[in-house]
């Protein structure tokens, strides 16, 4: 097998610990999808990670029905911290928070915080699908871990919680018309808040300019929507080094800041 076909090979999130010579049983999703969508058999191969011991290749050894065993050869890229910043995002409609989920995790985010503002119109969240559609973008992007979703939290008790030396970088359209995200003086830890449809309200944004820990920022001329303003404010977080800091590896259910 060569290194182009490995590197094309399915990628799987696992939860077993990934030894060479081991054998994990794929779930009976994974064995449908590689079995029947894929069409993989017996001698196969994929790419399997867990969030904490890097990625291996593993043959298919077993097939039956939507059964499947995978036998762990050899790693091919060890564990790594991913460092990008945090997402503190307003939570939207279920389709919209779903995408600002995916592209969170395909653009790097460690940890991601839905919340609830004064303007938020929905008032719940189903943790375990974030969490798939966190699994499965960080499989399609390549990551090596999953980054740890918190549980739904009203805005002002995560800022009056908020750890010492973490900058929150805060989306203000309507409210700021200074310059746009600069380059840190020093490369240190971050987090990105975006609100909801319709911005923050007057008590929000008085909250938010006593912290000393926010920095307003703005993300250009127009009035993006929620999902577009987090997007891009990721994006320009990491292109200016602010998620250079690089914590230690954490588990994916880890809630340690």
């Amino acid at each position: 097998m060569t290194r182009s076909t490995e590197n094309t090979a399915p990628r799987l999130f696992v939860t077993a610990a990934l030894r060479e010579g081991d054998e994990i049983a794929a779930s009976a999703e994974q064995a449908h999808y590689l079995g029947h969508v894929l069409r993989r058999a017996t001698g196969d191969v994929v790419r399997l990670f867990n969030g904490t011991d890097g990625e291996w290749t593993a043959a298919v050894a077993l097939t039956r029905r939507d059964r499947m065993t995978l036998t762990v050869r050899n790693l091919t890229r060890p564990q790594m911290p991913e460092a990008g910043p945090w997402l503190v995002f307003a939570l939207l409609k279920r389709d919209a928070t779903d995408l600002v989920v995916r592209q969170a995790v395909e653009l790097g985010a460690s940890r991601l915080l839905p919340v609830i503002t004064e303007r938020t119109n929905a008032g719940r969240v189903n943790d375990e699908r974030l969490r798939a559609i966190a699994i499965e973008a960080a499989e399609q992007s390549e990551r090596l871990t999953i980054p740890y979703i918190a549980p739904l939290a009203r805005l002002d008790a995560v800022l009056a919680a908020w750890p010492t030396g973490r900058r929150l970088l805060t989306a203000l359209e309507r409210s700021w018309t200074g310059s746009p995200i600069q380059n840190p003086p020093s490369p240190g830890p971050a987090a990105l808040l975006v609100g909801p449809e319709g911005g923050f309200t007057q008590t929000e944004r008085e909250l938010l300019s006593r912290l000393e820990f926010v920095t307003p920022i703005s993300l250009g001329p127009y009035v993006l929507r929620a999902e577009t303003a987090a997007a891009a404010g990721q994006a320009l977080l990491l292109g200016m080094g602010w998620a250079e800091y690089l914590p230690p590896p954490c588990s994916p259910t880890d809630p340690s800041p």
